[in-house]
């Protein structure tokens, strides 16, 4: 019987892996199972992460807001800081708020006496 020569689908597939791996360490970026399975493992963190991050991230914005707030001679907590922002209907985001509250405080000074008139 004559051999028969496989298709290049299967070594395609390992070249994948093996390229998505290859920063791996040890066995994780070298044998096909287990890069397999640390791709499938890095690949549920990832989509994890990334809700994760924007959860994150907006606290870290409230935190910074907060400490600005009260930092101004202002003394507002954070959430009458917010609800006077709506009420007044100025439209800034908590990520453009923390921003302004790290390089220019006394805008955020300015801004709170604004909406406290």
């Amino acid at each position: 019987m004559t051999r028969v020569r496989r298709g290049y689908i299967a070594r395609r597939r390992r070249t994948k892996i093996r390229l998505f791996a290859s920063t791996f360490i040890g066995a994780h970026s070298r044998l096909t199972r287990t890069a397999t399975q640390q791709k499938m493992r890095a690949l549920v963190s990832s989509h994890r992460d990334r809700g994760r991050q924007k959860r994150d991230f907006r606290r870290l914005w409230i935190t910074r807001i907060n400490a600005a707030s009260r930092e101004n001679t202002v003394f507002y907590s954070y959430s009458e800081f917010i609800h006077n922002l709506y009420k007044k209907q100025l439209l800034l985001n908590r990520k453009i708020l923390a921003q302004i509250a790290i390089s220019n405080k006394n805008c955020i000074y300015m801004i709170s006496n604004k909406i406290s008139k």
